[in-house]
């Protein structure tokens, strides 16, 4: 296989009440009024422009302390392996997050948010605006997770099993 090596640069550091992985969202939608916020690099500010506008915004992230990857995980919800593709475990091959957060405010490179699901400290690679009429699909499957039924917030908690060893 070739390896064709791609870098990213951070544009920004995330911050968030989380330190550890213990107890912590694994999805927004368990993190409601969780705050933090982005510390966007003062050379990307101009990249700013227009985004007060959106009440969301999609970041898309490093998972800076995922240690390897395994193609076959037990995730979160479920205590079946299933492969690492059909779910959002953190133990990627590119250790790549992405979170859709609520947008508070814009302070000059200042980004307060809500719904913070990310450990504190997480490198910051882009930013997209969520748009509900490109973002949102109807007529959806979810596979493995439809056994799953309704969970609750609360249900949506990490654990210790992607803990680095």
């Amino acid at each position: 296989m070739i390896n064709n090596q791609i870098i990213f640069y951070p544009i920004g550091i995330i911050h968030s009440p989380f330190n550890d992985i213990s107890n912590m969202p694994i999805q927004p939608l368990a993190a409601e009024k969780v705050m933090g916020w982005i510390e966007l690099f003062p050379e990307f500010i101009d990249g700013l422009i227009d985004l007060e506008g959106f009440s969301h915004i999609t970041l898309i992230y490093h998972l800076h302390k995922v240690d390897g990857h395994q193609l076959k995980v037990k995730p979160f919800m479920d205590d079946e392996e299933h492969g690492i593709f059909a779910t959002r475990s953190p133990k990627r091959p590119n250790a790549i997050g992405l979170s859709t957060v609520k947008l508070i405010t814009i302070e000059k490179n200042r980004l307060n948010i809500e719904m913070v699901d990310i450990l504190n400290g997480t490198p910051l690679l882009d930013i997209k605006p969520f748009f509900s009429r490109f973002d949102n699909r109807f007529n959806t499957k979810s596979g493995w997770l439809k056994k799953l039924g309704d969970v609750s917030n609360d249900k949506l908690i990490s654990d210790n099993r992607f803990r680095n060893k």
